[in-house]
């Protein structure tokens, strides 16, 4: 039996010994030049899942998305191949947080040795890494947010939960549908998109970019701000919105409500939201993707 309670096949014990393997290889962790991250910045790491050479697949869908955000960011000409981390990086920035992202060269099925060698390398703890990857369970057009868990037997996830030995990793579930018949499900994720799933993709990309990037930025706000300066500008919003629904007569002569518990249902169902879930629509907007900048195996038209 393994350490998941699933019997130990051959399969299984091959690709347990072959990270294990891989993790223990002599490796320097000494950073280049342009790998250099700022101590005092917070590190982040975003991980597009995938099959290297396979750009274009369902199954690839999470390297897409991070051709797509090296692009936003200015850096798609800088990916590198760092041979350290059995990856392409490429390092970049949003305000004071340190974003690396990574495509790991290996097969899916061990896609979390390279993750384990990248977190060791730069230093960034599991709960900060954001895995990429394809899911079969929502349709084509719709991806969500998972703060960690099982890996839902996705089998990169799985290696990445057994490299970094937690599931505490936050996700990015790209919906590529699954097929009627149960016996299509490996030629459907390894096959590639059709002209018609790459318009809705071209939407989900940037909407995806979009999702990620404003999880780093709100991430960043919530870590600056301490409880006293929260409870500071919630209690001055509730005062606010108070005294703006008081006659005008009345809004000199009246006492501050100092209720900080006060909280509407809607926002608290909004506060403990924790799963986005976006429907993308058939249409997609004005994007312009670039042939050498994102995945060659995703044509967009504006």
């Amino acid at each position: 039996m393994s350490g998941f309670g699933k019997p130990f096949s051959m399969a299984n014990w091959f690709r347990t010994f072959t990270q294990y393997l891989l993790l223990n290889e002599p490796f320097t962790q000494k950073m280049s030049s342009d790998a250099m991250l700022k101590s005092t910045s917070r590190r982040r790491m975003v991980v597009g899942l995938g099959n290297p050479g396979m750009s274009g697949t369902r199954h690839s869908v999470g390297m897409a998305v991070l051709a797509a955000m090296s692009d936003r960011l200015g850096v798609s000409g800088s990916w590198r191949n760092d041979k350290h981390v059995s990856g392409e990086v490429v390092v970049s920035a949003i305000g004071d947080t340190q974003l690396v992202l990574l495509r790991p060269s290996l097969l899916m099925n061990i896609n979390g040795v390279s993750v384990a060698k990248a977190a060791s390398k730069y230093r960034i703890q599991p709960e900060d890494i954001f895995l990429v990857h394809d899911n079969l369970d929502k349709p084509m057009g719709k991806f969500s947010i998972k703060r960690g868990g099982s890996a839902r037997g996705h089998n990169g996830v799985r290696s990445c939960v057994e490299c970094l030995q937690t599931d505490v990793m936050p996700r990015l579930l790209i919906g590529i549908g699954r097929p009627v018949e149960k016996a299509l499900v490996i030629r459907h994720v390894l096959g590639r998109f059709s002209k018609e799933e790459q318009k809705v993709l071209c939407t989900v990309l940037s909407q995806s970019v979009d999702l990620l990037l404003s999880q780093f930025v709100a991430g960043d706000q919530k870590k600056s701000t301490s409880p006293s300066e929260s409870k500071r500008a919630s209690l001055k919003k509730d005062i606010d919105l108070q005294h703006s629904q008081l006659p005008p007569e009345d809004r000199k002569c009246s006492e501050p409500r100092t209720d900080l518990d006060h909280q509407s249902e809607d926002s608290k169902n909004m506060a403990h939201r924790t799963d986005v879930d976006l429907q993308c629509s058939q249409s997609p907007p004005d994007i312009k993707c670039q042939a050498d900048s994102k995945d060659p195996g995703v044509q967009c038209s504006s």
